[in-house]
């Protein structure tokens, strides 16, 4: 744990001043007993660096390094409902492949619930060497005490090094919690993924707004925890056979007592993600006025596509929360998507790298949508959408007559 320390005997009221003044954050404040760094402080000794010298002094204390050769195999938790798994689990299971084929470690699945033996079959087909589950009753509803403590109790007696888990609610609820028990790190939101050959998972997400893209590396701490998106990586196909094997793990009867006793389950009405669209069309701040969009919906109607949207149209109230595509939104890997006057923010391409082939119209021939684009069109919409309906239409008409 590092930390700064004042040295009160030198500080003069010149040099508080100056220590206030150089201070970013606002942290060095006037306190009962002098200069005090308080808890703005963000460690960026800009106070040791650039203020007077001895004044100011970064103390880092040592820390017992972790024999990380204990620790062994990428672990995907899988997210289910009643026994169906999420398909994000699958993608999970194809990265944690690639990952431990670099560092030559297993690849491990926790499957906890109830009657899910068979679920977890369908496992190893996809090339997991070891599936272990934790089958009760009790854990036929997530609840979020006797699930955090099925983790807990698999990283003791496994010992993953990596653990990869769906950002799903449920994801998003656990992993975190399971990850404070362990004083260890956790990177949300992942869009990309590698390993070292020291076993370090390499985690990497847009950070500040989305204006960089922070790599975040638990160097000291294991087991490592991250939670990814539906639809950032590639399910794997499918094996003729396989090699794994399922572990029945036992864990003590108090361990899933839970204060939340489930009454009743109401299940909403199933809805079509835009994660799930193979043909997209995405429009941006380009479109002018909310009658506009009456071009784009046609445009969307002759392709088959679904219409979606970034987020600032999201603010203006045209369009439902569920289709924007983003990371505050959604995360698409359509055949097809067609983004319009979206000049593409990095949380934007991050949440619709993954498609097939992207299509952009921007009148803007530098707007960073063309560095990710396959193919770019730079113009007005106004006359591109207009004359590609028109064109469409023709070929529609064309199939007609043909028939």
């Amino acid at each position: 744990m590092a930390s700064l320390k004042i040295n009160q005997k030198k500080v003069t009221e010149e040099i508080k001043k100056e220590l206030i003044k150089i201070c970013p954050f606002g942290a060095m404040v006037e306190g009962k007993n002098g200069l005090e760094i308080s808890a703005a402080c963000k460690m960026c000794k800009l106070c040791v660096n650039k203020g007077p010298a001895g004044i100011v002094e970064f103390i880092e204390e040592e820390k017992e390094l972790i024999n990380k050769d204990e620790w062994k195999g990428i672990t995907v938790y899988v997210d289910h409902v009643e026994g169906k798994i999420h398909p994000v689990t699958l993608e999970l299971i194809g990265k944690a492949k690639k990952l431990a084929k670099v560092i030559n470690h297993p690849v491990y699945a926790l499957f906890a619930g109830h009657n899910i033996t068979d679920k977890a079959k369908e496992l190893l087909e996809y090339g997991v060497d070891e599936v272990f589950t934790y089958d009760y009753k009790e854990l036929e509803y997530f609840r979020i005490e006797p699930y955090t403590n099925v983790f807990e109790d698999f990283i003791n007696k496994v010992k993953p090094s990596s653990i990869l888990v769906g950002a799903t609610n449920v994801g998003r609820s656990l992993a975190p919690r399971t990850a404070a028990r362990f004083k260890t790190g956790l990177t949300a939101d992942c869009t990309i993924l590698d390993i070292k050959e020291n076993t370090d998972l390499v985690q990497i997400r847009p950070a500040f707004g989305g204006n960089i893209m922070a790599q975040i590396v638990t160097e000291n701490n294991r087991p490592q925890f991250c939670t990814v998106r539906y639809k950032v990586f590639n399910a794997p196909e499918k094996l003729n056979t396989n090699t794994g094997k399922i572990t029945k793990m036992e864990i003590s009867k108090n361990k899933l007592i839970s204060n939340i006793k489930v009454l009743d389950i109401i299940k909403k009405e199933v809805e079509t993600s835009i994660s799930e669209a193979e043909v997209i069309v995405a429009v941006g701040r380009g479109i002018k006025s909310e009658k506009d969009l009456e071009m784009i919906y046609e445009l969307s109607n002759l392709l088959g596509a679904r219409t979606a949207c970034t987020r600032p149209l999201i603010e203006s109230g045209w369009f439902d929360p569920r289709l924007q595509i983003g990371l505050s939104g959604r995360t698409v890997k359509p055949k097809l998507i067609i983004t319009i006057g979206i000049s593409c923010s990095v949380q934007f391409a991050a949440g619709m790298q993954n498609s097939d082939l992207i299509v952009a119209i921007n009148n803007d021939p530098n707007a960073s949508i063309f560095n990710s684009a396959h193919y770019g069109i730079a113009g007005d919409l106004y006359e591109i959408i207009p004359d590609l309906i028109k064109k469409i239409k023709s070929k529609e008409s064309l199939k007609k007559i043909v028939i």
